[in-house]
């Protein structure tokens, strides 16, 4: 698999991981229900953190984009943990708010490569989308701590559940913007170097020659 279907694949299994887990941040009506919805959110984070990994694994050479791609992965792995692994009160929850936090951070770190070159082919699409990525998880972080606080006071610790939906759904429209940013700029790639290859050295001489006569 080359770099740029690295990218791509990469793009399209965050995105669809993103959507997996905002639907999974619905509101349970039954126990039932939020068991499908618990193993939903494992595995949309898991497609998130395998499409992380392939965009940071297609970059060429170190950068912010590589870096946040991999912050981002490793967020996903975090939010995995804390919900897979049984452990004791309440470092389930708090594994998750981290993960989240990660995410937000490798969304924001991979945002600054993008404001290098605003200008670059589907760049507008990749600087909304990660900050709608960043923004999103930073609310679904937001509201867990906020979760967790009212349960320690005594509260029933789910107050908060709809800002980590709406989280969810800005992240989700965010990995989606982001889709259409990589398409857009893979797809500008190869015509940028036909064009560059088909110049040859006719004319390159045509183009000297003319300068010369004006």
């Amino acid at each position: 698999m080359d770099n740029q279907l690295k990218e791509v694949v990469g793009a399209a299994l965050a995105a669809i991981g993103t959507i997996m887990s905002a639907v999974s941040n619905i509101p349970a009506t039954s126990e039932k229900t939020d068991k499908l919805f618990k193993g939903l959110n494992i595995v949309g984070n898991t497609l998130q953190g395998t499409g992380n990994a392939l965009q940071a694994d297609g970059q060429i050479g170190p950068s912010l984009e590589r870096i946040g791609n991999e912050i981002q992965a490793f967020g996903n792995s975090t939010v995995i943990a804390g919900l897979t692994i049984d452990l004791e009160g309440e470092n389930g929850t708090k594994l998750v708010i981290t993960g989240d936090w990660m995410q937000a951070l490798g969304s924001a770190t991979a945002l600054g490569e993008e404001l290098e070159d605003p200008t670059a082919a589907g760049q507008a699409f990749n600087i909304n989308g990660n900050l709608l990525q960043s923004i999103g998880n930073s609310l679904q972080a937001i509201g867990g701590t906020a979760n967790l606080k009212e349960k320690k006071r005594g509260g029933p610790g789910n107050s908060f559940n709809k800002i980590i939906a709406i989280g969810s759904w800005i992240q989700a429209v965010g990995s989606v913007l982001s889709l259409i940013g990589v398409l857009k700029s893979e797809n500008q790639e190869p015509e940028n170097e036909s064009s560059e290859e088909t110049r040859g050295p006719d004319s390159i001489s045509s183009v000297w020659l003319n300068e010369e006569l004006l």
